[in-house]
């Protein structure tokens, strides 16, 4: 369970009240000179342009930030260090004001984790005390930016890989460093994939994990002397221990003559490998089959090894390639393994499976789905948590509110200009039961109805405003942290696996197409335009409505 006091310490470690920027303490310390450290203060987390060149993003981080809010506050420790980097001037009162912070007076509320999100739409809401929140600031970004990214990097390979296949994560000694490992397994999973090699993550988060073996473990044997022990007993039957090496010469033999190929190309270190490995595991016998030559060596093998397990009772995996044109060579391994399948009468062979491992990006992955091929599960390591095509989901921290008065950073780049006030976000349903726009309202505002139509004005749209009718209207803002408290449970990992799918099932194919795809509508209500409207002509009837950048 992610809420447990476990995952409770691991933030604490992960992610101290430390791990921040230098200039939130500087603020801070401004705002407590000024006075002005216990105003109330909003702020909102979101991002400017949907990754990867694609049409939506996932969120994803939110139970890691209330976990950390939870457990915010600085230790003797901490503050001394403060001390030492801040300079010598600072009032000594300051760093007793540090010692007692934490966010007993914060309340967070936040889109639901695993949601489908579009670029401008705020994710997360913070409002408290305005030194407390700005030191928020980059953890929550750190928290929330990379965890969204590669999630959404996840949904968008599912989508490329189809529903059928299934997917493993192994790109740990890819990644980012420990933590950056840790965070792309668990989020990835989220986002749509089976499983993954990552041991720990297995551990911490009830992910499956899976792996067999390297082309190390292959090349590491010469000759079947080294196979020992070189017995294996049946599984039904006579509980004598049977010669598991000349059972298995008898079908390599067999095999051949069924392929008319030569059994002095064989590997014999190969051969030695497999014999090893399926005897350790002969529930579990997957090999990998390229570390010399897969149709002259390595699915020869692999055969007689596998032939072997089916005569004494047991039921091998399958293979797994890494090399060369995988589409091709699944071909032929599926051929093979259907002859023998017919030849000696074993159906359970027609079915093993056929894992494909080479450098799989996101385009390789939409092109095997182009091509005739036999494999089943693909691993993904690099393109997947490395989040190749773009390394940042680009996510800010905003100020909209202080002392109940708007505020708003006007840019000469539109797009870095922000949206004043607190708001609340509901998605717009059409009768087909497909979202087809996110209103942004101001907080305050009644929340629009179904079946009544509106007026608002979309983002980024030459037309400046549009009447819609909603058949269904969902609100997506909810207070999931307060008081010191979570709020809102946190989903399991499961739960919040469903939601990413039912999300993205209810998304219309335009809006998921991996390439150019048809932006989906995110729009301000009438009275939150005219409010950015009035400010930006700078005819609000007080300055304070105004922060120029």
């Amino acid at each position: 369970d992610l809420g447990s006091s476990e995952a409770g310490r691991s933030i604490r470690e992960r992610v101290p009240p430390l791990l921040t920027d230098m200039y939130q303490f500087t603020m801070a310390y401004a705002y407590w000179r000024a006075g002005r450290h216990q105003e109330p203060a909003v702020f909102e987390l979101f991002f400017r342009d949907n990754p990867f060149g694609g049409g939506f993003s996932l969120f994803a981080g939110l139970h890691d930030c209330q976990l950390f809010l939870r457990s915010f506050r600085f230790t003797d420790e901490d503050v001394e260090f403060l001390r030492s980097v801040l300079p010598p001037a600072t009032d000594p009162a300051f760093f007793q004001f540090l010692r007692g912070l934490d966010c007993s007076d914060v309340t967070l509320r936040s889109v639901p984790e695993g949601t489908v999100v579009f670029a401008r739409v705020p994710l997360m809401e913070v409002t408290g005390p305005l030194a407390v929140v700005q030191l928020l600031e980059t953890s929550l970004l750190c928290l929330v930016n990379y965890a969204s990214l590669v999630c959404s990097n996840a949904a968008r390979f599912r989508l490329a890989a189809g529903p059928r296949r299934r997917l493993l994560e192994m790109g740990l000694r890819r990644a980012q460093g420990p933590d950056g490992g840790l965070t792309a397994s668990r989020y990835t999973h989220i986002g749509g994939f089976d499983l993954t090699s990552n041991v720990q993550a297995g551990f911490l988060f009830g992910i499956p994990v899976a792996g067999t073996m390297a082309h190390s473990y292959v090349t590491s044997f010469t000759c079947l002397k080294e196979v020992w022990p070189q017995t294996l007993v049946a599984m039904t039957g006579n509980p004598d221990p049977v010669d598991f090496i000349s059972l298995t010469k008898g079908w390599l033999s067999r095999v051949c003559d069924l392929l008319g190929a030569e059994p002095r190309k064989v590997r014999e270190g190969e051969l030695a490998a497999f014999l090893s490995y399926a005897i350790a595991y002969p529930h579990n016998f997957l090999a990998v089959i390229d570390s010399y030559s897969v149709g002259r060596s390595g699915l020869l093998n692999f055969s007689a090894v596998a032939l072997a397990l089916c005569e004494l009772g047991y039921r091998p995996v399958g293979v797994r390639l890494d090399s060369g044109d995988l589409c091709r060579q699944s071909l032929d391994v599926r051929h093979v393994f259907r002859l023998c399948s017919e030849h000696f009468s074993i159906p359970a062979f027609d079915s093993l499976i056929i894992v494909g491992t080479n450098n799989i990006s996101e385009q390789s992955m939409a092109e095997l789905n182009k091509k005739e091929n036999e494999i089943d599960v693909v691993g993904v390591g690099t393109h997947l948590v490395t989040c190749t095509r773009q390394p940042s989901l680009g996510c800010v921290y905003k100020l909209v509110e202080v002392r109940g008065r708007p505020r708003m950073k006007i840019s000469e780049d539109p797009e870095k200009s922000t949206v004043p006030g607190r708001k609340t976000v509901y998605r717009l349903v059409d009768a087909e039961g497909q979202p087809f726009l996110d209103l942004v309202c101001l907080a305050v505002e009644p929340p629009p109805e179904a079946g009544v139509p509106l007026t608002c004005f979309p983002l980024g749209c030459e037309s400046p405003s549009t009447s819609v009718t909603p058949a269904q209207v969902t609100c997506l803002c909810q207070e999931v942290f307060t008081k010191g408290q979570i709020t809102h449970p946190p989903s399991s990992a499961a739960e919040t696996r469903a939601k990413v799918q039912h999300s993205l099932q209810t998304l219309h194919p335009r809006h998921k197409r991996l390439n150019e795809p048809v932006s989906y509508t995110v729009a301000l209500s009438e009275k939150l335009y005219n409010l950015v409207t009035e400010i930006q002509r700078g005819s609000s009837n007080s300055s304070n409505f105004l922060l120029a950048n």
